[in-house]
């Protein structure tokens, strides 16, 4: 039992964003969602959240209709980093993280200790364990992403959905948060553009284009010279190394019209 979509499409504004896609993951799988600016990764992962209703198609959460869901047993079951987390409030680090644990308090409050070790954890994992008493607007672009996805940690959700979580990250920890989430007990569905790191972590990807899917299964057989032209508009050679392709972009060279 998963996070799953059937047929799901949403139309915003009079536009279909999201045009009957389906996806179906392995619990604890790595989900790479790929394609170019407006193809509807974003969109995607707002319906997998249960933040906006489809137009038509079912969002499921272990079968059952995310309608039927109540908002503290999804927030319990999911987690979600979007692109541009904020808060207006100037809080330290640690205060942010904490907030991934109201799901878990009751009326009389939640397990103290336990929240304490979430949040502890979850500041050790993204590399915060100093920062946790820094105001957030004294940290950097980077910084602050880490933090956001920290308090998704501190959640101990079972599904991670991550809207571009490597944006604002140089290289080390864009390599150290991929890393970090396909080690996580979850099952992640991760919007990226980097082809090369969705290749190197995701287990299977989705590849959308103008709200479809276009191609989907492991990136050995998805991430090919002829759907990269396809969806990007770019030359481009693969070779494998091992079981992962690696992917060589050729700038300025047209890319082969089958």
């Amino acid at each position: 039992m998963t996070l799953r979509t059937r047929e799901v499409a949403w139309n915003r504004g009079g536009r279909l964003v999201v045009d009957g896609v389906s996806l179906d993951p392995r619990p604890g799988e790595t989900v790479g969602l790929l394609g170019p600016n407006g193809s509807g990764k974003s969109s995607l992962i707002r319906l997998l959240a249960g933040a906006v209703r489809p137009t038509s198609g079912d969002v499921t959460l272990d079968d059952t209709p995310m309608t039927a869901v109540s908002r503290r047993e999804a927030a319990r079951a999911i987690a979600i980093v979007t692109q541009h987390a904020d808060t207006v409030v100037d809080i330290t680090v640690y205060d942010i993280v904490a907030l991934g644990r109201i799901p878990h308090r009751g009326t009389f409050g939640g397990d103290r200790d336990a929240d304490a070790r979430a949040v502890s954890e979850a500041l050790e994992r993204t590399g915060l364990t100093p920062k946790a008493g820094e105001l957030w607007h004294r940290l950097s672009g980077g910084e602050q992403q880490r933090v956001h996805i920290a308090r998704a940690l501190a959640q101990e959700p079972r599904e991670l959905l991550l809207d571009e979580p490597t944006n604002h990250l140089d290289i080390r920890y864009q390599l150290d948060l991929l890393q970090l989430v396909c080690a996580l007990p979850v099952t992640a569905v991760v919007a990226l553009h980097d082809l090369n790191l969705a290749a190197m972590f995701c287990d299977s990807l989705l590849i959308l284009k103008d709200g479809r899917a276009v191609a989907a299964g492991p990136p050995s057989e998805v991430l090919t010279p002829e759907l990269i032209s396809d969806v990007y508009e770019v030359d481009a050679t693969v070779r494998m190394e091992g079981a992962k392709p690696v992917i060589t972009f050729h700038p300025g060279r047209v890319p082969t019209t089958p």
